[in-house]
């Protein structure tokens, strides 16, 4: 498969997943809701994120909002570089994640200066912060590429 095919269709297969579950959430689930799943591990919440990762950024108004949207869309310039400059598949589909995570919560602080974020996992009473596809594709991005980068160094 060629490298712009990959790409293409890594993206819009992140960005439509991640859209449709947060228009999913949005229709189904009042907003600071939570509908419990799997009892003591997993519920489906509808709650808004103004900031940044893990809540942080959370003040600032529409400063923050176009600041945030700024860093990521310099971000977005970056991993374009870093796909041209892509010689494996592992590597281009990391990136791709990475670049559709990112046009994912880029479209929600373009539309609503937030993002939604609706997967929330716990144990008993500690919760790690709820989020959403674009995060889990920029997340799975960042480790398949260290993961790669860390096997090519060793077969150098």
């Amino acid at each position: 498969m060629r490298k712009p095919v990959v790409v293409g269709s890594t993206v819009a297969a992140v960005v439509l997943l991640d859209q449709i579950t947060k228009a999913l959430v949005a229709h189904y689930i009042e907003p600071n809701r939570a509908v419990e799943v799997i009892p003591g591990l997993f519920n489906i919440v509808y709650w808004t994120n103004p900031g940044a990762a893990f809540g942080i950024f959370r003040s600032g108004g529409a400063l923050r909002t176009v600041l945030l949207s700024a860093m990521s869309i310099v971000a977005l310039a970056v991993v374009a570089v870093l796909l041209r400059r892509s010689r494996d598949r592992l590597t281009t589909v990391a990136l791709s994640l990475i670049a559709g995570g990112a046009v994912g919560n880029l479209i929600d602080r373009a539309r609503f200066g937030e993002v939604v974020d609706f997967l929330d996992f716990y144990i008993g009473r500690h919760h790690w912060p709820a989020f959403n596809v674009a995060d889990s594709a920029i997340t799975v991005g960042a480790l398949m590429a260290l993961a790669g980068f860390y096997f090519m160094e060793g077969r150098g």
